[in-house]
């Protein structure tokens, strides 16, 4: 199975502004989704594609926005969970007059490449992106018209999906899932007259425009010189919206399914105190970044003094990066190694430290180590998330069973004695999981509307019955 969860943009201005410092902007807002790779397409002209981050092509901004100036742009930043981080395996990719961006997942890619004539996937080549595009621009010329070639390529295609298309012609298209996995909303600049549709509200607050509402499930947005259209090319009323969003992977500043992400952080962070009251602790402390508002929260709704008792060092070389997205164990070690404890806040304090998610353990088992020599007398960790014990197959980067803190190898193991298994390996004295009732309360959305399959081993959101893979088969490691 063939994914990847990124950020997505697509801009066109009615006023004929050149949007490319635009698409630029946008997608440095959305580089949290995605370190590895990013690119921008315009119409009638190869993508511009480059690897790292946005920022480390500064000094090429002013030349690319003159060389690719354009009133339409679809751009894209890579975070993969299959494929090797090539300059190949980047986005925007281009089949024929149709450039296509795609933050997802597409679980059945050797079935729909034999609609295309076939190809050989392994994880050095894999693109589920560019077999989609492939049998869109098939179906597209076999039917006319957008709406209708997504209306049957989403019967083809299992999985999760947001599309940003940009054609020949000049016009972006966007289009979201029939389940909703996947963000994506809509913005409107007036100064400029501009649409923009976006992973994330981050990016539309970033470039100056007005969030206007998300994205439906099943919905493809056209923009061109006849302003905004859109149509349904789905009706599925069924929801599976990724509740890792929620509490890891989206930014804090954005609006999703009408909740705003920090205040539904600090939430998470309330209702875990109430579930896990640890009243003769002396201190919270967060995991930089991502947890900072449930512990915040959970501080607060205890009546415990919350504090940064953990730094990351921003000026070492992966300090300012997300380790739980980069693409290898070294530079995820690399990065942990750069959140540094402070000794006058921990040294002799029971400590609660709140993390969004504990997937491999890597980051957990360094980041207790650190506070164990920085002098803490008790340590207890309390997780946002669920236990994470099943592979993701809707575009997060847990491919495989024997990479997460939970794999048991087999052994039958009650919940308790899983939490214990995983408390022991990371070295804390208390490691306390949320639930996935509690976490759907807390963001607001019901819970038969999110989807927690890498917590239930439930794959019906998806429509699969997965064959679980090591990583090396997943991802060529």
């Amino acid at each position: 199975m063939v994914k990847e969860n990124c950020g997505v943009v697509g801009i066109f201005s009615l006023s004929g502004t050149n949007v490319v410092p635009m698409a630029i902007d946008a997608l440095r807002a959305l580089q949290h989704r995605g370190q590895e790779a990013w690119g921008i397409a315009i119409p009638n002209k190869e993508p511009l594609k480059r690897l790292g981050l946005v920022s480390g092509a500064s000094s090429e901004f002013k030349k690319i926005c003159e060389d690719y100036s354009s009133p339409s742009v679809i751009g894209h930043v890579r975070y993969s969970t299959m494929g090797r981080s090539t300059l190949e395996n980047a986005q925007p990719l281009k089949v024929k007059d149709l450039c296509i961006a795609h933050n997802g997942t597409i679980a059945n890619v050797q079935e729909l490449s034999n609609l295309v004539g076939g190809c050989s996937f392994t994880p050095q080549n894999a693109s589920d992106t560019l077999v989609a595009a492939q049998r869109l621009v098939s179906l597209i010329s076999e039917n006319g018209q957008m709406g209708k070639a997504l209306a049957i390529l989403k019967n083809e295609m299992v999985g999760s999906f947001c599309f940003t298309f940009i054609s020949d012609d000049n016009s972006v298209y966007a289009a979201r899932d029939p389940k909703g996995f996947r963000p994506m909303v809509l913005g409107y600049k007036a100064s400029d007259d501009t649409y923009i549709v976006a992973s994330e509200s981050s990016a539309i607050s970033a470039v100056g425009a007005t969030l206007q509402r998300d994205v439906k499930p099943g919905e493809l947005i056209k923009l061109s010189k006849n302003g905004l259209e859109t149509e349904q090319f789905s009706n599925d009323i069924s929801r599976a919206h990724c509740s890792f969003e929620f509490t890891y992977f989206a930014h804090p500043s954005s609006n999703m399914e009408g909740a705003n992400i920090y205040i539904s952080r600090k939430r998470i962070g309330q209702f875990l105190a109430k579930k896990f009251p640890i009243k003769d602790a002396d201190l919270v402390i967060p995991v930089p970044d991502s947890a900072r508002p449930a512990a915040l929260g959970y501080a607060q709704e205890l009546g415990i003094t919350f504090d940064e008792g953990l730094l990351k060092d921003r000026y070492s070389k992966k300090g300012p990066l997300r380790s739980f997205i980069e693409p290898h164990q070294s530079d995820r070690i690399e990065i942990n190694r750069w959140i540094i404890p402070i000794r006058e806040i921990i040294e002799g304090k029971h400590v609660v430290v709140i993390d969004d998610s504990l997937v491999r353990g890597t980051s957990s088992k360094a980041i207790i180590q650190a506070l164990r020599r920085a002098g803490a007398k008790k340590i207890s960790m309390v997780i946002t998330y669920p236990p994470i014990k099943f592979p993701c197959y809707a575009g997060i980067d847990f491919p495989s069973q024997e990479e997460l803190a939970t794999f048991s190898n087999g052994k039958d193991m009650t919940d308790e004695e899983l939490t214990e298994m995983v408390r022991k390996d990371i070295g804390a004295d208390f490691l306390g999981y949320n639930d996935a009732e509690n976490l759907a309360a807390a963001v607001g959305i019901p819970k038969d509307s999110m989807c927690f399959t890498c917590s239930s081993g439930n794959y019906d959101s998806l429509g699969i019955t997965p064959e679980f893979k090591t990583r090396i088969e997943m991802k060529g490691e």
